[in-house]
Order: structure tokens, then sequence, then C-alpha cells
């Protein structure tokens, strides 16, 4: 806790005396903690905070405001700020129980108020944000934002901070195509599988990828590829004839990671996708 220090002065008849020195020491009876309920983000995840304002205090505090900076960084001469606040999220708890929501002054940053702690009580402030275009997507990144208690009663203000990491694990997604549409009878045609990797991390042979299909009509496969290298039956993927099912060896694909820059000039990050395709062509 900060010390403080006193000294009086006394003066008469054109003199002045001093007084001893007296050392007080200010007891902080308001503490506050930040916690995010997610683990990481990606860039689109909403991220839902708590912040928790304890009063150990034989006085209420009223009248606070929380002021979240929604994790805003510097780039060159500007701001950045990577979360946006979720439009009534907001949610009040004091001892327990749910209050009226309360007052939403501003937005960037994200400024709340009429807070109320009471005596040996606490307050907790729920409230989620979206991760935006500025949210940092580089492995290693993180968004850490501080959320600063100020009000009457309080010397300071109280600040606390919560840095969440940004989720580098592989992100899959796969679109299908077919090739020709019109599907002419015991001609070839092909299906056409690209799997996409959204993420910083690429997706192993240990990630076990695996892509699965009940091909209806049956198809008599011709041949497979996997980013135009030919796959073998049996030790690439396996196929029942009988009743067109379909499934890629796990491990056999793997996935690059996506490629993630940030735009110099609008701070924006940019996420291009890591890809493998795979192609199944046959007759029906």
């Amino acid at each position: 806790m900060p010390a403080f220090y006193n000294q009086a002065t006394l003066t008469y008849n054109n003199q002045t005396t001093l007084s001893n020195i007296v050392t007080g020491e200010l007891v902080e009876v308001l503490s506050a903690a930040k916690t995010a309920a997610s683990q990481s983000y990606r860039a689109g995840d909403t991220v839902t905070y708590a912040v928790s304002i304890v009063n150990a205090g034989s006085a209420a505090y009223t009248n606070l405001t929380v002021t979240d900076d929604l994790g805003a960084y510097p780039l060159g001469t500007g701001t950045l700020v990577p979360l946006d606040y979720v439009e009534g999220s907001v949610r009040l708890f004091v001892n327990g129980i749910l209050q009226p929501a309360p007052t939403v002054a501003d937005t960037q940053p994200l400024t709340i108020t009429g807070i109320n702690v009471p005596a040996d009580g606490d307050a907790v402030l729920i409230y989620s944000a979206t991760a935006n275009q500025y949210a940092p997507a580089a492995a290693g990144s993180v968004i850490s934002n501080t959320a600063t208690i100020t009000g009457a009663g309080l010397s300071a203000p109280i600040e606390a901070t919560d840095t969440l990491p940004v989720d580098v694990a592989a992100a899959l997604g796969i679109i299908k195509a077919i090739n020709p549409v019109n599907v002419v009878e015991n001609e070839p045609f092909t299906y056409t599988f690209t799997i996409q990797n959204s993420a910083a991390t690429p997706a192993e042979a240990t990630d076990n990828v695996t892509v699965t299909d009940t091909f209806d009509p049956i198809v008599e496969i011709q041949s497979v590829t996997l980013n135009g290298v030919p796959l073998a039956e049996g030790t690439g993927y396996t196929y029942n004839a009988a009743t067109g099912a379909f499934a890629t060896v796990p491990g056999v694909i793997t996935v690059p990671a996506a490629t993630v820059m940030q735009d110099p000039a609008t701070g924006a990050w940019m996420v291009t996708p890591g890809q493998a395709v795979l192609t199944v062509t046959g007759t029906i």
C-alpha cells in the first residue's frame, strides 16, 4: 500500500517552526480483476469478459466508471482497436444478484457508468466483444486489454488487464465441386475437394486429416490425386465400390498454414488460407 508523509508549519512573530513528519499508509480496499471466458481468439470470435470489483472496506463505493480500452494498440501514429463491443451484452451482478443494466456511455473506449459496490461486497460486470479485422492474427499474437475503474473515493484509478492469445491451431474447411455439372453417363467427370486452412499453423500428418464421402450414384473411380500427385488405393485412400463409401487414409492429407500479414496502411490483418486439393475422377 502507498505510504504518505505530512508536515505542518507554524508561523508566529515572523518566526517559522516545523512540526515533526508524520507517516501514514493508505489502505486500498477496492480491488479488481478481469478474465476472459475464452482461452484464445480468432478473427470473428466473440469473447465474453468479466470484470470483478471487490470492496473489502466498511463503506460503499457509488457511481464508479469502468472504462475498457478493448485492446487498443498503436500502429504508426494511430491506434487500432481489435475488439468491438457487442451492443446490449453488458450485465451487472452485485453480490451475485442481477441488477438493471448499467449505462454504456461510449463504446470506443467502452465506458460503463453508475457502478455501485457495497461495503464488504462485490460487483461483477460481464460483457462481450468481437475480434475484428484489427485483431492480430500472426502466431504468438495476443489481445491485451485493460479495464480501468475510476470514481469518487478512489485515490487513484484501479486497473485490471486480461491477455488473450491468438488461437494457432489448424482451422480447416472444405469445399466440394463437380466438373462438369452435367454428367454424361459413362463419360468421365471429377469431384474436387479443396481443403483450406485459415490458421497460422499447418495441419500435419499427425492431425489425421481425413476426407470421407459416399458417392451416390456410385462412381467407378479412374484416378485420385492430391495436389496433382496420384494416390494409390489402399495406401492413399479406400473405396467400397458396392456402397460408394470413399475415404482418404488418415494422415495422407496435410494442409499448409495460412499466409498472414497486416496491411501497413490500414492495419487490417489479411489471411490467405493454405490449401490442399483432392480430386476423384471416374464415371457413372
